[in-house]
């Protein structure tokens, strides 16, 4: 199913810095904070990552079958996830708000921080994406570093809020918008060509 020999470094660091784009788990920061303030502060930081990581690795290796189920090939999936994945960007970029999160939300670390706000729909339709242009393994290991980076980051979020401040947090969140869109026309060049095959 995962085929060791087939790792590569420079694709590794291509996923898993577009899975650290798509997440934006540092961008996310402002909205932890106020879901910790509204959760007794604390967020289950194993849980959330636990929950989450489950979610990406499932959809990476039955994502497939489950588009097929709905008659989608991955090339096709890999162009509307293109067009997310841009859209996500431009997000970043011009701190627009295409996709509305659910600010009210008072529930657990599982439901809105593992999902939707870390493994969402952007997530997992990058995912999907990326399948159409790299080894299962080399996602899976993308996955697996975002993963270790989102436990970080929701076991630091006091200090992370105060090293960065609020302009630090605008800078990252615009350098990896501009990543996204650049990766976004990536997969939709290499597969728009096979789109309807």
């Amino acid at each position: 199913m995962v085929d060791f020999t087939e790792v590569t470094v420079k694709q590794i660091l291509t996923v898993t810095f577009t899975l650290f784009a798509v997440i934006d788990v540092v961008g996310s920061v402002p909205v932890l904070a106020s879901l910790r303030v509204k959760m007794g502060g604390n967020i289950k930081s194993a849980q959330a990552t636990w929950v989450s990581g489950g979610l990406m690795i499932l959809f990476l290796f039955i994502g497939k079958e489950f588009l097929n189920v709905l008659g989608i090939d991955v090339q096709s999936f890999a162009v509307a996830g293109s067009v997310v994945i841009f859209i996500l960007g431009l997000e970043m970029v011009l701190g627009l708000e295409f996709f509305k999160h659910d600010k009210e939300a008072k529930s657990g670390s599982v439901v809105p921080i593992a999902f939707p706000l870390i493994a969402g729909s952007g997530t997992l339709t990058t995912i999907m994406s990326l399948k159409a242009n790299y080894k299962d393994v080399n996602i899976l290991i993308g996955i697996i570093i975002n993963c270790i980076v989102i436990y970080l980051v929701l076991k630091s979020l006091k200090w992370i809020e105060k090293a960065l401040g609020p302009n630090g947090m605008i800078v990252i969140r615009k350098f990896f918008g501009v990543i996204l869109l650049a990766i976004a026309v990536k997969i939709f060049g290499s597969n728009i060509v096979k789109f309807g095959k």
